[in-house]
């Protein structure tokens, strides 16, 4: 399976290009076996990467993100033992780093040398990360939905239905002290694919009380004043280079505006 994931990074072209094409069959590749080691009994798909998999995202994303699901505990341990023996089994260098506290289970999984072979990197020390993440202690409220999809694997996939997801984005922009250009790119997304969409009203505003925010309660009368604040007082001239680089199409970063994402939150 290492060779098919060469041959895909090798049909591209430009370092973009083929460093997104790398990182999203790894995650795919990745899923694969933590979906047969049970992941999905214990756990949803959230995130960017899950807009993306599941719902066509036009951006790539760089982390495998989960919220746990049910109080049955995880073994997060024997899961990352899983993926890694299976991309030995495959092929792959590759060490991970696991870390399981009270409210976060972490792996970064290091791929060795895989950069330099796939001809994205003149240097073999060059190493390539995927980083996953479980929320074992998220905000309760959310809306759960199975969806099957074959993203280069099929998988059967627990995940937060869209305006749960949306919920997640929403407080991102709220609680970062500095607004990713990947969330309004996010943003101005949902909101011209679902028409009149609205976030989880009950999850979002447990995740702000997890968050220590200072607000006001969101609702559906003053969701749409409260995101558009926060999009106006973002740093516009950062924002452009932080998506860049993620976009599937990349002259997609023209409608990444302050005037479009304000007018569709009007």
């Amino acid at each position: 399976m290492k060779d098919h994931c060469l041959a895909l990074v090798a049909a591209k072209s430009g370092y973009n290009e083929k460093l997104n094409a790398m990182r999203e069959y790894l995650q795919a590749y990745i899923l694969s076996f933590m979906y047969e080691g049970g992941v999905f009994r214990h756990t949803a798909f959230v995130g960017g990467t899950a807009l993306r998999f599941l719902h066509g995202l036009p951006r790539f994303s760089e982390d495998l993100d989960f919220s746990k699901v049910g109080k049955d505990k995880i073994n997060f341990g024997a899961l990352m033992s899983k993926v890694m023996r299976e991309l030995e089994l495959a092929g792959y260098s590759a060490a991970a780093s696991v870390k399981e506290d009270e409210t976060v289970n972490s792996a970064f999984i290091k791929f060795e040398a895989l950069m330099h072979e796939a001809g994205i990197s003149p240097l073999k020390s060059q190493k390539f990360s995927v980083k996953i993440e479980i929320d074992t202690n998220p905000p309760q409220g959310a809306v759960l939905e199975e969806l099957l999809v074959n993203k280069y694997f099929p998988i059967n996939f627990l995940a937060y239905d869209p305006a749960s997801l949306f919920a997640g984005k929403v407080h991102a922009i709220l609680i970062r002290k500095y607004t990713k250009g990947r969330d309004l790119f996010d943003l101005g997304w949902y909101l011209m694919t679902w028409k009149g969409i609205e976030p989880n009203f009950t999850q979002l505003n447990n995740a702000l009380v997890q968050s220590k925010w200072q607000g006001p309660v969101i609702s559906k009368v003053n969701w749409r004043e409260v995101v558009s604040d926060a999009v106006a007082k973002a740093d516009w001239k950062k924002l452009r280079s932080d998506v860049e680089q993620f976009l599937e199409r990349p002259r997609d970063i023209e409608l990444l505006s302050k005037e479009a994402v304000l007018k569709m939150l009007s």
